[in-house]
């Protein structure tokens, strides 16, 4: 007779608290990450920016691939261009993070500041049930995109490292919480106390 791994002798609701405590130890890294990321600003900067970079070569080494698979197809020359500029913004962006930093710090306050202008004019039009809201996502949209162009170029030093450090930071809370409840859920239902 088999024997059978340690794993597999495990009760499903064991399997599943694990689980949770490995998704809970994640989200604690990326915590960690996005705090480290934050003290560090300038250092998460540049290193988002060179993933940045790499993410882009490798994706259009990728496609340049794909491209010459389905030579005969109507797209071929399509996908061709998408992959060598893909290539050629992934090269500048290794070799000149900053610059790369700079482009995308001004189009992220771009983004802002039209994103907060269409909530602040769609609030002050609409007036639905979440006018607030809107109104201040508006105004905060509008005051982000407003403080990140009055000190660029200089802010492209610390902006992107930050929105990238506070999404790691905000991610992982959302998956150590879930790990957690979870767990809390399994041990629950283990116990019998949710009918």
């Amino acid at each position: 007779m088999p024997r059978r791994s340690r794993s597999s002798r495990r009760t499903p609701a064991a399997r599943l608290g694990r689980s949770f405590g490995l998704l809970a130890i994640l989200g604690a890294v990326l915590v960690l990450a996005g705090i480290v990321g934050l003290v560090y600003v300038g250092v998460a900067t540049l290193t988002t920016m060179l993933l940045f970079g790499w993410l882009l070569l490798i994706g259009g080494v990728i496609g340049l691939a794909h491209a010459v698979q389905s030579r005969g197809t109507n797209f071929f020359w399509l996908a061709v261009i998408v992959a060598a500029l893909n290539i050629a913004a992934g090269v500048v962006v290794i070799r000149r993070p900053d610059a790369g930093a700079a482009a995308l710090t001004m189009f992220a306050a771009l983004l802002f500041l039209t994103g907060g202008l269409f909530r602040l004019v769609g609030a002050v039009v609409v007036r639905g049930a979440q006018f607030g809201w809107t109104l201040l996502q508006g105004v905060i949209g509008l005051l982000l995109g407003i403080l990140v162009l009055a000190n660029w170029p200089r802010s492209s030093l610390y902006v992107i490292g930050c929105f990238f450090s506070l999404a790691l930071l905000f991610d992982g809370l959302g998956l150590l919480a879930m790990g957690i409840g979870g767990r809390r859920v399994v041990g629950m239902v283990q116990e019998g106390r949710v009918a």
